[in-house]
C-alpha cells in the first residue's frame, strides 16, 4: 500500500495519479483510432474527452456520496463531526497514549482535527462541502459511466455532422477498459476497494490504518493495536487482471472483427458489468448494499448495463443487416 508518490520534492495522491495516467492512455489510443475512423472528427473527440472527464468525476462522485454508504457522514460532517467514526491516535505518538486529550494532537499525529475527550478519539472538523472534495476519495464507477454517457449523447447529437455516436461509443469501449486497469492499480496502491478477510495464500495484509485495518478494527475482528490487517482477498489485482482481459478483447474485435458499428460498446458493457457483479462478492469496503445486504449498489446498476449492451449489439447488428 502506497497512498501516496514520491518524486522529488513532489507528491502526489497514488490513486488519481494513476486514474489520471489510465485516462491520458485511454485518450491517446482512442485518438489515434479516431484519425483513421471517417465517423469521427478528431479534433471533436479531444474535445469530448476533456468534458467527459469533467461529467464522469461528478457523475462518479454523485453516486458515491448518494448511495455508497457515506451519505449520513457527509451530513454530520457537516452538523456533528463527532458523530463520524474518530481514530485513536498513533501508538507512536504520545509515548504509547492512544487516547488523545486535546485538538492539537490530533492535528500534530495528522488523524483528525478535533479531539472527543471522552472516547479519546480523534474527528475531523466540520465541513459542510466534504461531499464534493474529490481528493479525499470516493468515486463510483457506474455513476461516471451513465452521465458521461448521457452528456456524450448530447453532445455528439450537437455535432451529428461530424461524429457518428456509435463509432464513437466503440472507441470508449476499449478505452474505458483500458483506463479501468490503471485506476484499479490506483486502489490497490491506496488500499481501497479490498475483499474480505480469508486465510488461503492469496490474501494480503495492510498496514494499520487502512481501509482493510479500519474496516477489521470496526467490525471487532481486530484490536486497535494491531499493526496490519488481517489477510484480506486482493480485489483490486483481480479487477486490474479482468479489466486486462476485457481490454485485450475489446481491441482485438475492434481492430479485426468490427462487423457493425457498437459492437465494441455492446462488448464491454456486458463483459465489465458481469466481472465487476460477480468480483463485488468478494468486496469488503463501505459500497452501498440493498435487498437485504444480497446486492451492491454496482451489481444492481450492472443488470442494467448489461442489457443496455445485449441492445447495442441487437440493435445495431439488425441495422448493419437491413443496410447491407
Amino acid at each position: 500500500m502506497h497512498p501516496t508518490l514520491h518524486l522529488g520534492p513532489l507528491d502526489f495522491p497514488s490513486y488519481y495519479t494513476m486514474l489520471t495516467i489510465g485516462y491520458l492512455l485511454a485518450v491517446l489510443l482512442a485518438f489515434r483510432e479516431a484519425q483513421r475512423n471517417p465517423g469521427v472528427d478528431p479534433n471533436k473527440f479531444l474535445d469530448l474527452s476533456i468534458i467527459l472527464l469533467i461529467a464522469g468525476l461528478f457523475g462518479a462522485r454523485l453516486l458515491h456520496v448518494l448511495a455508497d454508504g457515506y451519505l449520513q457522514d457527509y451530513i454530520n460532517l457537516c452538523l456533528d463531526p463527532m458523530k463520524v467514526q474518530g481514530k485513536p491516535l498513533p501508538a507512536s505518538f504520545a509515548q504509547g497514549r492512544t487516547e488523545c486529550l486535546f485538538d492539537y494532537e490530533c492535528v500534530d499525529a495528522g488523524v483528525g482535527q478535533l479531539c472527543n475527550v471522552d472516547a479519546g478519539t480523534c474527528h475531523p472538523g466540520r465541513d459542510c462541502f466534504r461531499w464534493a472534495k474529490i481528493w479525499y476519495g470516493g468515486l463510483a464507477f457506474y455513476g461516471g459511466l451513465f452521465f458521461a454517457a448521457l452528456v456524450a449523447v448530447w453532445y455528439i447529437h450537437k455535432h451529428r455532422d461530424r461524429m457518428n455516436f456509435w463509432k464513437v461509443a466503440d472507441l470508449a469501449g476499449f478505452g474505458i477498459a483500458l483506463g479501468l486497469i490503471f485506476g484499479r492499480i490506483g486502489c490497490w496502491l491506496a488500499g481501497c476497494c479490498f475483499g474480505y478477510h480469508t486465510e488461503h495464500a492469496i490474501g494480503v495484509e495492510f498496514p494499520k490504518y487502512s481501509p482493510a485495518w479500519d474496516r477489521h478494527v470496526e467490525v471487532g475482528l481486530l484490536a486497535k493495536g494491531a499493526a496490519h490487517s488481517l489477510p484480506v482477498i486482493p480485489t483490486q489485482l483481480i479487477h486490474v487482471v479482468s479489466n486486462a482481459l476485457i481490454f485485450v478483447v475489446t481491441y482485438a474485435v475492434y481492430k479485426k472483427w468490427r462487423k457493425f458499428d457498437g459492437i465494441v460498446f455492446g462488448l464491454f458493457m456486458i463483459l465489465y458489468a458481469i466481472s465487476r457483479f460477480v468480483i463485488e462478492f468478494f468486496r469488503d469496503d463501505h459500497r452501498g448494499v440493498w435487498l437485504g445486504n444480497t446486492l451492491s449498489t454496482s451489481q444492481l446498476l450492472g443488470i442494467p448495463t448489461i442489457l443496455i449492451g445485449i441492445f447495442a449489439l441487437w440493435w445495431m447488428g439488425r441495422r448493419s443487416r437491413v443496410t447491407r
